[in-house]
């Protein structure tokens, strides 16, 4: 369903989402290149496991909640990626203080 620009020439980084290493493009938030990645990026919701992708891409909804180099709920849709950086997909709720 996405797909970059053939255009886009912006640098490759590497980060690496649940210990799988994915190519990401410098300037991109992590939902940005999660959803370019074309893996299975859906996150479950604490209250019933329903399936959630990133929605409106400017942090009002958080249904692009990810864990980011250990820390959880973090909005993945405005946190830029960094090389070698950690996600996690997110399942159900985090546990206070991990």
């Amino acid at each position: 369903m996405f797909k970059r620009s053939d255009q886009d020439q912006r640098p490759l980084v590497q980060i690496f989402v649940d210990g799988v290493a994915v190519a990401a493009r410098q300037g991109d938030t992590v939902s940005a290149a999660l959803l370019a990645s074309g893996r299975d990026v859906r996150r479950s919701t604490a209250v019933n496991g329903t399936p959630r992708l990133p929605y409106c891409m400017m942090g009002v909804c958080f249904d692009c909640l990810v864990t980011i180099d250990g820390v959880g709920n973090r909005q993945g849709c405005l946190v830029p990626v960094a090389a070698d950086m950690q996600i996690e997909i997110q399942k159900g709720k985090r546990e206070i203080g991990k």
